[in-house]
C-alpha cells in the first residue's frame, strides 16, 4: 500500500527518523561498557531507516509504503536512489536476528553496518 504523502505524515515520521536515529546514537555511547545493546542499537537503526526512508519517499515520490512488507518499501525507494534501497535491505536484514531471535548480532554485523552507512 502507497498512500499519498500528506504534510502530516512527512512531519510524524520526519520526528520518527530523527527520534529513532537519536536513540541508536545513544545506545551506542554505551555499547562498549560491558552491556549488550547491540540488538537495542541495531533495532533502533532499522527503525530509522524505514522512517527515513518513507521521509525519502514522500520528498521525492510524493507516496510511501504503509504496508507490513518491507521489500515493498525497498522496492519503492529504489526509484528514487538504488545505494539507499541496498542500505535499507541490509538494515532490513538484520532486523529478524536483531528483534526477535535469541542470538545476538555479532560486533562484525554491527562493523560492517556502520561502514557501509558512513561511506554514503
Amino acid at each position: 500500500m502507497t498512500p499519498r504523502a500528506t504534510s502530516t505524515a512527512r512531519t510524524g515520521r520526519r520526528g520518527k527518523a530523527i527520534a529513532f536515529r537519536d536513540a541508536a546514537e545513544l545506545i551506542e555511547q554505551f555499547m562498549n561498557d560491558g552491556t549488550d545493546l547491540r540488538d537495542a542499537y541495531v533495532t533502533m537503526c532499522v527503525h530509522a531507516g524505514i522512517a527515513a526512508a518513507d521521509v525519502i519517499c514522500m520528498d521525492e515520490l510524493g507516496e510511501y509504503c504503509a504496508g507490513q512488507r518491507h521489500s515493498d518499501a525497498t522496492r519503492l525507494l529504489e526509484k528514487v536512489d538504488t545505494t539507499l534501497a541496498r542500505q535499507l535491505d541490509v538494515l532490513l536484514s538484520m532486523k529478524t536476528k536483531a528483534g526477535y531471535s535469541g542470538t545476538p548480532v555479532s560486533n562484525e554485523q554491527i562493523n560492517a553496518l556502520n561502514e557501509q552507512w558512513n561511506r554514503s
